[in-house]
C-alpha cells in the first residue's frame, strides 16, 4: 500500500477502501473552534440558533475534529460555557479514572458546590478498561474515548434536552429521520409526549425500556432519573416491528444517551423530586464519525484509522487484506496506545498499582499483539528495540485538537513507553522459560498417571496476566507438544479479574457524603490567613468521634467548625498550620485552651483538629484563634521555594518535565516531577544556583485575583492538587522567574527564603523522580546539624575538615587489604584443617575410586569453606587418578 488510498460506498452505505503501496491513511480536514463562537459561549441564556450557526449546519465536513467542533459550538450558540476536557486523573476519591463527561460536575450535582454557569458543553476524554477483551473484537469497544456532552445545572430541562438532540442529530449533522430510534423509560409519558407532539418521531420509533436500560442511578442512594437514548439505524429496511431489539449491534449502535436527573433516591428507595433538576448528555464522538463517515465501525474512521495504518506499516501488512484476527491485533495496538498516550501525558506513569498498573497493562496487551503479527525491533535496524515509541507518536500527531498539550510532553511519553516495552520483552522472554517449563510438567505427569497431558487452568493464566502470553499462543505451543488446556479453568480467572475490574473502573458513586447533615447548616468559613495570624471568632459547630456535640472539656480531642479563620487547611500539597484557640474566662465560665495541630477543609468549609489542653469548650463561644507564626513562615519559605524548584528544573532539564506531587511542610519540601532518568550532578548543582540567584535577588512576590481564563492567558501554570475555581483563582507570581496558580501561603520576598539546599534526588516509580530539599531556617538547621557532625568526624580522624576525604579514602584502602590479608589466612587455616582430616576418607563398596569424607568444620565462612573443599577435591582426583595408573601398570 502506498500513500494513496481510494474509497467507494457499497450497497451497505460502509465505505471500503482500496489501497496500494505501504501506508493507508485517511486525510480529512480539521478545524477549530471558532471566535464568534467562543465569545457566544460566555453569554449563559438560552436562545435560537443564529442564522450564521445554520449556514454552518450545511457543512460536508465529516472529520472527527469537524464533529466535536459542530458540537460545541452547536451547544455554544444556544447559551452554553465550552469548558475543557478535565484530565484522565479525576479529582473525585471514589473512582480511578475520568469515565464520564459528567464527572468533572459531580459537586455541583450534589448540590455540595454552587453552579458557575447555568449550563456548560464539553468534549471529555474519558477511560473504561471494564471490557478490554471486546475491544477491536466490537465495532464500538474502547478503552480510550470522547464523550460530547450538554449540561444543564437547574436551567432547562427534558424539553430543551430533546429537542436540541434532535436538531443536532438530523439538521447539524444531517442523519436521515427514519435511521434514528429513540428508547424511553417505561414510565417517563412526559419524554414520550416530547418526542411524538413536539418532535414528532413516529411511534414506531420509540421504545419503551425498563429500569435495568433506561433509569440511571448514581448507586444505593443519591441523585437519579430516567433516561432517553438515540440509535442510529443502519437497516432500516428490516421494518419497525415490535420485535424490533435496539440492543442488536448488528444494526443499530446507540450514539446519544440523555440524563433526566430529577429525582433523590433515599435510603428507603423513595424517589423524591430534586429542587434543581439536571441534564446529563453523552455523544460518543467516535461513534458519530463511524455513522457520518460511513465506515464499519469506529477504528476506521479517522480518529484513529491513521494509527491503525502506521501500525500496519511496521507489521508489514495491508490492514484491508488481513485476516480478521489481525485487524483485531491491528486495532488493539491503536486503541491502546490512544489511551496511554493521554495517561501518560495526565501524569499517570507505568507501575503496579491503581492507574499506573491500568497504563502497564495496555502497554503489555500492545506489546503482545505486535508480537502476533510479527512485529520485531523498531524497523530501523535493531531487533531488540521497541515499536510502540513510532505509534505513539502518531498518536501524538492527532493530538492537536483534543489536547494541544500532548505534543508539548512528546519526549516524556516516548521515552515512558519505550522503557516499558523493553523492560515487558524480557518479562516476555522469562514467561517463555515457564511455559516450556510447565509443559514438561504436564507431560511428565501424564507419563506418570498414563493420562492424557493437559496444562492447568491457573498456570495459562498465570501466563497470560504475569507474563503476557496470549491463551492462543499457549494453545499452539502446547499443541505442538501434544497437550491440551483446562479452558474452563481459564475462563474461570479471566472471570474472576473481569468482575474485580468493573467493579474498579466502571462506577461512578454519586452520593452524598455522610457527614452532609452536619455541614449543610454551616456557612462557609471566611479565611482571613493571608492577611493576618489571628483573629476573633465564634465556635459554630464542635464533633467528638465524628457525633455534633454542645460541649467538650478538658482531655477531649475535638473537632471545630468556625465562622471564620486565620489558619491554612491542608491543600496544595501544603500541610496545615498549627496553634491554639483561647477563650477568655467569663464570669463562671473558666478559661480554655485548644491546642490546634492538623486543619482540613470540605469544600469551603474548614475543620480544626486539636485537644482541650484547660477549661471548656462550648458551641456559640467567641475564641482568639491563633496561629503559631514560626510554623507558618517556615511553610511560606518552602512554598515558595517549590515554586522556584519547578522553574528551575524546566530551565534546567526541560520545560516538557511536569509537577507529579508535591508536599510542602515545616521541616523540608518535597517534589515530585515526571522525568525518565536521574539526575546528574552537575544538573543538581545548576538548580541549586539558579535558585539560591533568585533568592539573592530578593524579588518581591505579587499576588493577584484574576479570571481563570485571565490568568492561563498571561502563562500561569497550575501546582498539582490544586482545585481552581472558574471565575476568581490567586495567581502568585515572582517577577521573571514563576507564574504559578496558588491557595497556599509564601513569602513576600525571596530574601526571606535566606537558602536552598537539595538534600536527596531519587527515583520513586518508573518515570517519576522526587527532590527533597531545605530552604530558610530548616536549611540553618542542616548545615548545623552537617558541621556538628563533620567537626566530631574531624575530632575522631584527628584532621582537618578538608583532609576528612583523603583520610577516609586510606582508611578504607586499609581496611580492604587486612580484611583480604584475613580473608586468606582464614583460606589456608581452613585448606590445612581440611588436608588432615582428608586422611579420614574412605571407599564405598568394592571399588578403590569412590571415596567419602564426612567431617564438620565449625567456625569456616563460606568463602573459607570454599576453599578448602576445592583443595580437598583437587588432592582426590589426583589421588584416584594415580590410583589408576597403577591399576593400569600392574594389568
Amino acid at each position: 500500500m502506498g500513500d494513496k488510498t481510494l474509497s467507494s460506498s457499497n450497497e451497505e452505505g460502509f465505505v471500503t477502501r482500496t489501497s496500494t503501496g505501504a501506508s493507508p491513511s485517511i486525510l480529512l480536514p480539521r478545524s477549530t473552534l471558532s471566535p464568534q463562537i467562543i465569545a457566544k459561549s460566555s453569554s449563559v441564556s438560552v436562545h435560537p440558533v443564529s442564522e450564521d450557526a445554520k449556514e454552518d449546519c450545511q457543512s460536508n465536513d465529516v472529520s472527527g475534529d469537524s464533529i466535536r467542533r459542530r458540537f460545541l459550538e452547536f451547544f455554544a450558540s444556544r447559551g452554553h460555557k465550552v469548558l475543557p476536557s478535565a484530565s484522565l486523573v479525576p479529582e473525585d476519591p471514589t473512582v480511578l479514572l475520568t469515565i464520564a463527561g459528567m464527572l468533572q460536575f459531580k459537586p455541583i450535582f450534589l448540590g455540595k458546590v454552587p453552579r458557575q454557569v447555568p449550563c456548560a458543553t464539553t468534549a471529555q476524554r474519558c477511560i473504561r478498561t471494564n471490557d478490554l477483551e471486546n475491544v477491536g473484537k466490537t465495532a464500538r469497544h474502547h478503552t480510550l474515548f470522547e464523550m460530547l456532552g450538554n449540561f444543564s445545572f437547574g436551567d432547562y430541562f427534558k424539553k430543551e434536552a430533546i429537542r436540541w438532540a434532535w436538531e443536532l442529530s438530523t439538521k447539524e449533522f444531517g442523519l436521515p429521520a427514519n435511521r434514528i430510534w429513540v428508547s424511553i423509560y417505561e414510565d417517563d409519558d412526559e419524554a414520550f409526549e416530547i418526542w411524538k407532539n413536539e418532535v414528532g418521531v413516529p411511534v414506531e420509533q420509540i421504545k419503551r425500556m425498563g429500569e435495568a436500560d433506561n433509569f440511571w442511578t448514581s448507586g444505593p442512594t443519591g441523585p437519579c432519573g430516567p433516561c432517553s437514548e438515540l440509535y442510529y439505524d443502519f437497516y432500516p429496511e428490516r421494518g419497525y416491528g415490535e420485535d424490533v431489539d435496539l440492543g442488536d449491534d448488528t444494526r443499530f449502535i446507540e450514539f446519544y444517551n440523555l440524563v433526566f436527573m430529577q429525582y433523590n433516591k433515599t435510603e428507603d428507595g423513595l424517589l423524591e423530586p430534586l429542587k434543581q433538576k439536571n441534564i446529563d448528555t453523552g455523544l460518543g464522538l467516535e461513534r458519530m464519525a463511524q455513522i457520518l463517515q460511513k465506515v464499519p465501525n469506529n477504528y476506521e474512521t479517522d480518529l484513529i484509522y491513521p494509527i491503525i495504518a502506521k501500525t500496519s506499516e511496521l507489521a508489514n501488512l495491508s490492514y484491508d487484506s488481513a485476516n480478521e484476527k489481525a485487524k483485531t491485533s491491528l486495532k488493539v495496538i491503536a486503541d491502546h496506545m490512544r489511551a496511554v498516550v493521554y495517561l501518560i501525558s495526565d501524569g499517570v506513569s507505568p507501575s503496579n498499582i491503581g492507574r499506573g498498573y491500568v497504563v502497564r497493562r495496555l502497554i503489555r496487551r500492545a506489546v503482545r499483539k505486535g508480537k502476533s503479527l510479527g512485529i520485531n525491533g523498531d524497523r530501523n535496524g535493531n531487533p531488540k528495540g521497541a515499536f510502540l515509541p513510532a505509534v505513539a507518536e502518531k498518536v501524538i500527531e492527532l493530538s492537536t485538537y483534543i489536547d494541544s498539550v500532548v505534543k508539548l510532553k512528546a519526549p516524556r511519553i516516548i521515552e515512558e513507553i519505550r522503557q516499558e516495552e523493553l523492560h515487558f520483552k524480557k518479562t516476555l522472554e522469562r514467561g517463555e522459560k515457564l511455559l516450556d517449563q510447565k509443559l514438561n510438567d504436564a507431560l511428565s505427569v501424564a507419563d506418570k498417571t498414563k493420562s492424557k497431558p493437559s496444562l492447568d487452568g491457573k498456570d495459562a493464566f498465570l501466563l497470560y496476566d504475569t507474563y503476557g502470553f496470549p491463551v492462543e499462543i499457549t494453545a499452539e505451543v502446547a499443541e505442538e507438544r501434544g497437550v491440551s488446556i483446562d479452558m474452563k479453568g481459564f475462563e474461570v480467572e479471566m472471570e474472576n479479574q473481569r468482575r474485580q475490574s468493573q467493579a474498579a473502573h466502571n462506577v461512578v458513586k454519586l452520593t452524598v457524603e455522610d457527614d452532609a447533615d452536619i455541614t449543610k447548616n454551616i456557612a462557609d468559613t471566611e479565611f482571613l490567613g493571608y492577611d493576618s495570624l489571628s483573629a476573633r471568632a465564634v465556635v459554630k459547630s464542635l464533633l467528638v468521634n465524628g457525633k455534633p456535640v454542645i460541649r467538650v472539656s478538658e482531655g477531649s480531642d475535638v473537632e471545630i467548625l468556625l465562622d471564620r479563620t486565620p489558619f491554612y487547611a491542608e491543600s496544595g500539597g501544603q500541610i496545615a498550620d498549627h496553634g491554639f484557640l483561647y477563650v477568655s474566662s467569663d464570669g463562671n465560665q473558666e478559661k480554655a485552651v485548644v491546642e490546634v495541630s492538623d486543619v482540613q477543609k470540605s469544600l469551603k468549609i474548614f475543620v480544626h483538629k486539636g485537644t482541650v489542653k484547660s477549661g471548656a469548650l462550648e458551641v456559640g463561644k467567641e475564641v482568639e484563634a491563633a496561629v503559631d507564626a514560626d510554623l507558618r513562615q517556615r511553610a511560606k519559605v518552602h512554598h515558595t521555594a517549590t515554586h522556584l524548584l519547578q522553574s528551575a528544573l524546566k530551565k534546567v532539564i526541560g520545560q516538557e518535565t511536569s509537577q507529579a506531587g508535591s508536599l510542602v511542610a515545616f521541616d523540608r519540601l518535597r517534589f515530585d516531577f515526571n522525568f525518565n532518568r536521574s539526575l546528574h550532578g552537575n544538573e543538581l548543582e545548576e538548580i541549586e544556583c539558579l535558585i539560591n540567584r533568585w533568592i539573592g535577588d530578593a524579588t518581591r512576590l505579587e499576588t493577584k485575583v484574576l479570571p481563570l481564563a485571565d490568568a492561563k492567558q498571561a502563562g500561569a501554570i497550575a501546582m498539582f492538587g490544586e482545585k481552581y475555581d472558574e471565575n476568581e483563582v490567586r495567581v502568585v507570581e515572582v517577577p521573571g522567574v514563576s507564574m504559578e496558580l496558588c491557595g497556599g501561603t509564601h513569602v513576600g520576598n525571596t530574601a526571606e527564603i535566606r537558602a536552598f539546599k537539595i538534600i536527596s534526588e531519587q527515583g520513586i516509580a518508573s518515570g517519576t523522580r522526587r527532590i527533597e530539599a531545605v530552604a530558610g531556617e530548616a536549611f540553618i538547621e542542616y548545615i548545623n546539624s552537617r558541621d556538628s557532625q563533620m567537626t566530631r568526624l574531624c575530632s575522631t580522624l584527628k584532621v582537618k575538615a578538608e583532609d576528612v576525604t583523603s583520610r577516609v579514602e586510606n582508611l578504607v584502602e586499609e581496611l580492604r587489604a587486612a580484611r583480604k590479608e584475613a580473608s586468606d589466612l582464614r583460606s589456608k587455616a581452613a585448606v590445612y584443617k581440611a588436608s588432615v582430616i582428608s586422611n579420614k576418607a574412605f571407599t564405598v563398596g568394592t571399588s578403590q575410586t569412590i571415596r567419602v569424607l564426612v567431617e564438620s568444620m565449625d567456625d569456616t565462612d563460606a568463602d573459607s569453606l570454599k576453599s578448602a573443599a576445592d583443595s580437598t577435591s583437587r588432592k582426590t582426583i589426583y589421588a584416584t587418578r594415580l590410583y589408576r595408573e597403577k591399576e593400569e601398570h600392574i594389568a
